[in-house]
């Protein structure tokens, strides 16, 4: 059924959530009334936001003159979608650079490749990607610098390949003062995993994927980042903050109002497995082994329906399971995989995978007013709502708002509060946490932690965002998700979800920044930054109960520090040096094709 021909024009290609300014732009629409997006689920393909971007011209009545510049502009971008060449623009004249053969046009704008054939059956897009940021504190200057390239193609209009390398270094700071992102740091920045390098921290980040799709749906095979739950700075169901992981999907769009999606991704646990091992050649009589890592896999579905165009609500479940192979059961697209875990393994009397269920829902009650929330639920038992039950269940919530175009257009202000309960996220197996790369895949602060986010925005002219943010992000008392055990049998009571949440603050980061962000032409952008944070940790004052973090010896065993020496531990695990303490950052850039 897939290859029933269709009069369509599409290229079913995820475009990256890093690529912020068209997904602020739709979004600002969005809350206008101009389009209906699905916010829920992120990344859009392209053919997706050329939709939304013609939706939008065709309402051009109810844009301003800046808006609709921002949707010429745009609409550039994704020429390709709509069967036809980019063109650009100096000088306030439209000129196009276009070679024409006997089968297909060329055109060269925006420093990228565009070909389309005559027949329209083959699209290929072909983009360099490179860019520099410096940032100054105290501290010192840091260098991020970035190069690659980017293909994407279309063939037949029912089959998108494409595939991007980036090459990153950040330098200036030493080996560790240049790492500005680890599983343990608690901020924003995406997650990666770090080569060797003497000078800083360098990775690369090869995406890419394949999909055979028609009007209806697509099916494929991709490594990409993505994001689940309607979020301005950060989700708590699929926040994206993990480095991107390989994954089969499927994507159902049936009619306007539902979308149906499903992903299986493998995982990297960072787990060693003592029973995997790799033999070495034998050396002098001595053979070695090289454990490998433990198999980690994971299974997500998320149903979203858009009743009317001021309501959406989304709904899912997801499963975090650690077995020698894939299981089948968890290929199937609609299923609740709490239930198949059931199945599979209480039986054997063993401890269940990592079952979730999660929810979004957004309401705009009036032009220029959009509410959002999300629930996610990783671990619930009704007993624990009671009063006279100690124990809390494993929840994170998230509300946020977005007041955007009134009373004046291009003017936006949006807040958004989360708290994440104890243990959230968390596994008492730690193969089993909800983790890729050790970066948590939900939002970035993890449990037992609350995030508070505002920014101004403003758009005055085409290309130009102008955003001031404060953030405030508060951990309080950090613990491992054990479970007690007496004489062999499991304990009445868990101490660990038993204790109070949001008590003790143990480390908490204040900051306000400005951005400022032109898009010289598409994907090519300049920015300049100034921000002023607060990072500090404190010392808890009660008494360290059994999983407690506070601190831990070379050989893996838990320790109690004290004092400076426990505030010392809190600072470097949860913060970068670089962002240590009181800092005034200035920061510049120009990058295109990322």
């Amino acid at each position: 059924m897939l290859l029933i021909p269709y009069s369509i024009k599409a290229q079913r290609i995820p475009e990256m959530i890093e690529y912020t300014e068209v997904y602020d732009f739709l979004e600002e629409l969005t809350t206008d009334g101009v389009i209906r997006t699905n916010a829920a689920i992120k990344p859009y393909t392209r053919d997706y936001i050329a939709a939304r971007l013609m939706e939008a011209q065709s309402r051009d009545s109810l844009l301003n003159q800046r808006q609709k510049e921002d949707l010429q502009f745009y609409l550039q971008d994704y020429a390709l979608e709509c069967d036809t060449l980019p063109t650009y623009y100096s000088y306030g004249h439209r000129h196009v650079t276009q070679w024409k053969t006997e089968v297909s046009n060329l055109n060269l704008a925006d420093p990228s490749l565009h070909i389309l054939t005559k027949d329209k059956i083959f699209k290929m897009r072909v983009r360099p990607i490179l860019g520099m940021d410096l940032s100054y504190n105290k501290k010192g200057l840091w260098q991020h610098r970035v190069y690659g390239a980017e293909l994407q193609m279309d063939i037949a209009h029912h089959l998108s390949i494409w595939g991007s390398i980036r090459d990153n270094s950040w330098s200036g700071l030493g080996v560790d003062g240049s790492k500005l992102t680890k599983p343990g740091y608690l901020n924003n920045l995406a997650g990666v995993q770090y080569k060797e390098a003497n000078y800083g921290g360098d990775f690369s980040d090869s995406r890419g994927g394949i999909s055979l799709y028609t009007w209806w749906g697509s099916i494929g095979v991709q490594r990409e980042r993505i994001t689940w739950g309607d979020a301005q700075h950060c989700s708590n169901i699929l926040s994206g903050h993990n480095p991107a992981v390989p994954m089969f999907t499927i994507q159902l769009t049936p009619c306007k109002w539902f979308q149906f999606d499903y992903f299986h991704a493998w995982l990297p646990s960072n787990v060693i497995d003592s029973t995997y091992y790799y033999t070495e050649r034998e050396k002098e009589g001595v053979t070695g082994r090289e454990y490998r890592p433990a198999n980690k896999f994971m299974a997500a579905n998320m149903f979203t329906f858009m009743p009317c165009k001021y309501v959406q609500f989304s709904f899912g479940n997801s499963i975090v399971y650690a077995e020698r192979n894939v299981q089948a059961a968890y290929f199937i697209p609609i299923a609740f995989y709490k239930s198949l875990d059931h199945l599979l393994t209480k039986g054997l009397g063993s401890e269940n995978q990592n079952s979730q269920a999660f929810a979004t829902i957004t309401v705009r009650p009036t032009d220029h007013l959009r509410l959002y929330g999300s629930f996610f639920l990783d671990e619930f038992k009704l007993a624990r709502l009671k009063k006279d039950n100690p124990e809390h269940n494993l929840v994170s919530y998230l509300v946020g708002f977005n007041w955007s175009g009134w009373p004046v257009k291009g003017l936006s202000l949006r807040g958004e509060f989360m708290r994440s309960y104890i243990a959230c996220y968390t596994h008492s197996i730690k193969v089993l946490d909800f983790t890729s790369n050790s970066y948590n895949m939900g939002h970035y602060m993890g449990d037992n932690a609350q995030s508070i986010f505002v920014q101004l925005s403003y758009r005055p002219v085409r290309g130009l965002r102008l955003t001031l943010d404060y953030t405030q992000d508060t951990k309080y008392r950090a613990y491992d998700y054990i479970r007690a055990y007496i004489a062999g049998q499991r304990s009445t009571t868990t101490p660990i979800i038993a204790q109070k949440p949001f008590d003790e603050p143990i480390w908490r980061n204040d900051q306000v920044q400005f951005r400022a962000t032109y898009e010289v032409f598409n994907n090519c952008y300049a920015h300049v930054d100034f921000t002023w944070n607060n990072a500090r940790a404190y010392a808890p004052t009660s008494e360290r109960i059994l999983g407690e973090d506070r601190g831990w010896n070379a050989d893996g065993t838990s320790k109690e520090l004290a004092g400076d020496e426990l505030v010392n531990y809190y600072l470097n695990k949860y913060t970068p040096t670089y962002l240590q303490g009181v800092n005034y950052t200035f920061s510049c850039g120009l990058s295109f094709g990322f």
